[in-house]
């Protein structure tokens, strides 16, 4: 007798180093009558022609996946009679999706969401998810405010950060991070380290990795409470007890217009206002009437966005070159934060251009992102992006440098200009507030009294 077998479905996961990997992990990995032919890359640089490793990829994949370039899959999917594309990443306009959709759909192939029942993990202790509408909301000032009040609880916190596997992959199955050493060790990049810094200085455990059913059970043995630090607009990777969502008052209007921070701000059990200080009260009012509009259950609270300059006798009267956040500034499409506003208030004489004195890899950031003019975005994704960045800062003629990039600049690069850094943090707003609304929930899941 001829045991019939069943044709795999081939699939291609569209992705930038982060939720595809975990899409593939929690829904594809073990799954025999799925055939992941390769994974695309975009947003990210130089992530394409690498390769998912067979320790992540497991037995079905003992070559692992080829990483190709976004630009390929057309011509990919034909080649290879791919009938299905999973599209995976974040911060990105509905109508952009769609013409993903469109180019999909024209190979012949489905197009395919994933959602948060197929790819949401269970975790022993509470989860509390902060996510926002778009990236540079200030989800990481609003987590670690929440981290240290719990601290101040007396409780274990963890972070898992949304993942950023930049490097070796199969040296960041789990990572986890107790002190600044760690970070060197793992060559963390300015991108991560924007993340792990300051979470680490405020004495909380930060994980993070590729593959995230590992990475929670190993922290959920050590820890009363894990915070997931979402990124971009993402959805959460972990089933959350309570998820608090960040829309942003100075970009009124962006709410509903982005994938998937339309579906987060759906999801919500609390969203967030910040920057009620520095945002007009009619665009204040704009982002609440949205919100209300497709989750009138969500608690809405109010929260102000501050900007601390370490040393402003030293911006006053004199040429600032500002940098700023990476993210936030590049694909999250911010034409300036809170390092051009710290610098305008301490009166610094001018904001120089940066654009004609950048070079190399920095330069071509520059092109990408034409919305960019009185701000340096602090890249660096590999060493050579890092190296453009010292030797564009180096180049400029300026002053001093406004940094607001929350990690430490001057651990990393040689620069010939003295560095001023801007903090930007979350201060709770008048009650009810976002502290009522943790007290509330560990008043609820018991959690001084069970843990301590």
């Amino acid at each position: 007798m001829v045991e019939n077998k069943v044709k795999k479905q081939r699939v291609v996961i569209m992705g930038a180093a982060g939720r595809d990997f975990h899409n593939f992990n929690t829904v594809y990995r073990n799954d025999p009558h799925t055939e992941v032919m390769a994974f695309t890359a975009t947003q990210i640089p130089n992530i394409a022609e690498r390769i998912y490793p067979a320790s992540l990829g497991g037995p079905l994949y003992p070559d692992g996946i080829p990483i190709i370039s976004e630009e390929e899959l057309p011509d990919f999917c034909l080649a290879h009679s791919v009938s299905q594309i999973v599209f995976a990443y974040s911060d990105i306009p509905h109508q952009q999706v769609m013409h993903h959709a469109s180019i999909a759909l024209a190979t012949g192939a489905d197009f395919l969401l994933l959602g948060p029942q197929a790819t949401m993990l269970p975790a022993a202790v509470p989860v509390i998810a902060i996510s926002a509408v778009r990236t540079g909301c200030g989800k990481s000032q609003t987590c670690r405010w929440i981290g240290k009040h719990l601290i101040n609880k007396g409780l274990k916190v963890a972070v898992l950060r949304h993942p950023m596997p930049y490097g070796e992959l199969c040296k960041q199955i789990v990572q986890r991070f107790e002190n600044m050493n760690d970070l060197d060790k793992a060559d963390c990049t300015i991108e991560e380290r924007e993340e792990y810094e300051p979470h680490l200085s405020n004495g909380i455990l930060v994980y993070a990795g590729v593959d995230y059913e590992r990475i929670v059970k190993q922290a959920e043995k050590e820890v009363d409470v894990i915070l997931w630090d979402g990124g971009n607009n993402d959805f959460p990777f972990l089933q959350s007890d309570l998820h608090i969502v960040l829309v942003d008052p100075l970009r009124p209007g962006h709410e509903t217009n982005y994938h998937p921070g339309e579906a987060v701000l759906r999801m919500a059990d609390i969203v967030l206002v910040p920057k009620v200080n520095v945002a007009a009260e009619i665009d204040v009012q704009k982002v609440i009437q949205a919100t209300r509009s497709v989750n009138p259950q969500a608690v809405i609270i109010k929260g102000e966005s501050t900007v601390h300059l370490d040393d402003v006798a030293m911006v006053r009267d004199r040429r600032a070159l500002v940098i700023e956040d990476g993210p936030t500034t590049t694909h999250g499409g911010m034409a300036y934060g809170a390092g051009y506003v710290a610098a305008v208030q301490a009166s610094a004489s001018e904001i120089v251009d940066p654009r004609e004195e950048a070079v190399g890899e920095i330069h071509a950031v520059f092109n990408q992102y034409p919305h960019l003019q009185n701000i340096l975005p602090a890249v660096g994704y590999f060493p050579e992006q890092l190296l453009a960045l010292e030797q564009s800062i180096n180049a400029i003629d300026a002053d001093v440098v406004v940094s607001a990039t929350p990690c430490n600049l001057a651990h990393l690069i040689q620069v010939n200009k003295p560095i001023v850094r801007v903090g930007y943090e979350y201060t709770d707003g008048p009650s009810p507030n976002l502290q009522d609304a943790l007290d509330q929930f560990m008043d609820q899941r018991k959690l001084i009294t069970s843990y301590k």
